[in-house]
């Protein structure tokens, strides 16, 4: 059975029980609503140790994911959209909220949409019903959110709803209501992108530098409303830098061994081969004055052969 907290003083004493969680997730969930899997998410790529967290995080707080069908960013006043919270645990009881111009916070089915379940339906949608939506659980986590612009003009610029991760490719469709064939011109930031006679432009390996404001205009129809795409960065599995104290203090340690080792075994060695030196007791007296000695007696053995050798020869 997952615990359930709901006040955010035991949800922070709970979190700092994990040992990898920095200061900065305390700021975050000072500022309801949270998406605690962003929280996760982030402690991942930012402290990439957190491994306990995420499971953690998923037992006290099911998540959820937000998906919109037709998955668009822009449609047309009238269209019929499809809200839905793909959950992990249906007992959170997910509801579906949205911030207008009009309304703020309000829930599908009493305010706005036909509930079903952990889905909203639209039969039409109105140029009023633009806004941010997301998902939100009885605890207060929420899913992420995307932003549903409602367009009353005839063309619309069809992009994706959720942040884009670097590295993946991305498709824009310029359409009208009737058609998404026809030439198109493609801007970001007011500055033409490029035109393209389909009406259909993909980006390639996505990056930080293509994020921005894009909208697109078909000659003869009209422009379209402007649309942000957001990239992400992909996450890193990099291994968390060591705490620097601790490399400090072994850096400390060899460099007093490298300073005083070699004058300390430099004293231990002259100690050795002070008291292991010869002294005037120990020399070896009768090894020295002995070879004098035999020299003078081989010099007088030689002496007496030659005499001899002499007299012999007189004779």
């Amino acid at each position: 059975m997952a615990l359930k907290h709901n006040t955010q003083e035991e949800i922070w004493r709970i979190l700092s029980s994990v040992s990898h969680i920095s200061s900065s997730v305390q700021v975050t969930l000072n500022h309801p609503p949270v998406s605690y899997v962003a929280i996760g998410l982030d402690c991942l790529r930012t402290l990439h140790q957190c491994t306990e967290l995420p499971s953690l995080l998923l037992e006290l707080f099911p998540t959820a994911r937000l998906t919109l069908s037709p998955s668009s960013s822009q449609v047309f006043e009238g269209d019929s959209l499809s809200l839905s919270c793909e959950e992990d645990d249906s007992s959170a009881g997910w509801t579906l909220r949205r911030n207008t111009a009009r309304e703020t916070r309000t829930q599908c089915g009493p305010d706005w949409g036909t509930s079903a379940g952990s889905s909203c339906n639209f039969s039409g949608v109105l140029l009023w019903d633009s806004g941010v939506y997301w998902c939100e659980s009885r605890e207060g986590a929420t899913s992420q959110s995307i932003n549903i612009t409602v367009s009353g003009g005839a063309v619309i610029l069809q992009s994706p709803v959720l942040p884009v991760m670097e590295g993946e490719n991305i498709t824009l469709i310029c359409r009208t209501q009737t058609s998404s064939d026809l030439p198109a011109d493609f801007y970001k930031h007011g500055s033409l992108l490029i035109d393209r006679p389909t009406g259909h432009v993909t980006i390639l390996h996505v990056s930080k530098a293509d994020e921005g404001v894009y909208r697109c205009n078909i000659r003869g129809h009209g422009e379209s409303p402007p649309s942000w795409i957001s990239v992400t960065g992909t996450p890193t599995t990099t291994a968390l830098s060591p705490d620097p104290a601790p490399l400090l203090q072994v850096f400390t340690v060899v460099r007093y061994l490298v300073v005083f080792c070699p004058y300390v075994i430099s004293t231990v060695l002259m100690v050795s081969l002070y008291r292991h030196r010869p002294t005037g007791s120990d020399l070896p007296v009768p090894m020295v004055t002995a070879a004098p000695v035999q020299a003078e007696q081989r010099l007088a053995e030689d002496f007496d052969d030659v005499m001899v050798v002499t007299t012999e020869h007189h004779f």
